[in-house]
């Protein structure tokens, strides 16, 4: 399996990080590419992703950090966080050229002190842009664009092992979205994202991330060329995030391989914002299938669901691992097997 991330110098830090954790627990040895857990082996989604190399993660939302049952959870069950909003650009730079990362720095500590690590997300997004930035034009929006990334990547260096650089560009059907950055900046727009994000933290992996691509579609095939094209021309992109909205029973088909085609251009897979409407054994079955879809790729690096329970999810259909009353679902129990059992694929 590919190591993460593959660049040198956050290599080194993480071996740092992986051997101090290993002397404060009196464990011998430990590999350099698994994550660290509070939980015992195989019995939790983050360790017994870890036994693979991977990690399970959650996306968290700060002000929830304080509930004491939305942090134990989170700290036993899993060993990777993403930021639900707090890194996004109205959050980080509410005015031009002032930053405020209090949000983001919350998130970030919390994981550290527990051992987890943490994706960064997103950098660049259609939505969730400061009123400040949405009447730029031309060369202005490019400047201020450039500008957050440098801001924000550079504040989290060494801190954020993966960034969603580009979030949503595309549409179903496959065209680009006539967002303000593409009307405005083209085309290059996107490739002049990773360029500056490659800059301002070259030692994280640079992901490009969307949703409807859980097939081969025309969407996930618009990626896919983008994708080839980045890799045949050095442009800086290391892995392709499917955020996977799904529904309970949704066609699956072609997904696993989808995955594995993107593998095969040479950059990481990662399943960034999952959730399955639903309940029961129609709900626990969708999970096992992207779970077990992951684990077949050996390039498949981890999987984020998009919340810790249902009590807070931004869907109203249960899509969660965990209830109301953070009690394991089917679906959870699904996914730890299908975890353990694919343990060796890597």
């Amino acid at each position: 399996m590919t190591d993460l991330p593959t660049r040198p110098r956050l290599v080194r830090r993480r071996l740092a990080l992986a051997t101090a954790a290993v002397a404060a627990a009196g464990i011998a040895a430990v590999s350099a590419l698994v994550f660290t857990s509070p939980a015992q082996a195989a019995t939790t989604l983050g360790a017994s992703a870890a036994e693979s190399g991977r990690y399970f993660g959650a996306a968290v939302a700060g002000n929830r950090l304080s509930e004491s049952a939305y942090a134990n959870t989170l700290a036993t069950e899993f060993n990777s966080v993403v930021a639900e909003n707090a890194m996004k650009w109205d959050a980080t730079e509410p005015n031009p050229g002032q930053f405020n990362f209090s949000g983001g720095d919350q998130i970030v500590t919390w994981a550290q002190q527990r051992g987890m690590k943490v994706r960064g997300h997103t950098l660049v997004w259609h939505a969730q842009q400061p009123g400040w930035v949405e009447g730029l034009t031309g060369n202005n929006l490019r400047n201020a664009m450039l500008n957050h990334i440098t801001g924000v990547a550079n504040h989290y260096e060494g801190d954020v092992f993966a960034w969603d650089v580009v979030n949503e560009a595309f549409e179903w059907d496959g065209s680009r979205r006539q967002s303000n950055l593409q009307q405005q900046l083209g085309n290059g727009w996107i490739e002049e994202a990773f360029r500056a994000a490659d800059a301002a933290d070259p030692g994280a992996r640079l992901c490009y991330n969307d949703y409807g691509t859980d097939g081969i579609n025309s969407k996930s095939t618009a990626i896919y060329n983008m994708v080839a094209d980045f890799k045949n021309r050095g442009v800086p992109i290391d892995c392709v995030g499917f955020q996977t909205h799904l529904s309970a029973g949704d066609n699956l088909g072609t997904y696993q391989q989808n995955l594995q085609r993107f593998a095969a251009l040479g950059v990481d897979v990662e399943i960034t914002e999952l959730d399955v409407g639903g309940s029961g054994s129609s709900q626990a079955a969708t999970f096992e299938t992207v779970t077990n879809a992951c684990m077949a790729v050996s390039r498949c690096t981890g999987i984020t669901v998009w919340g810790v329970t249902d009590k807070y999810s931004w869907r109203d259909d249960d899509p969660l691992l965990f209830d109301d009353n953070y009690q394991k679902k089917q679906a959870y129990t699904s996914v730890l097997n299908a975890l353990n059992e694919g343990g060796g694929n890597c």
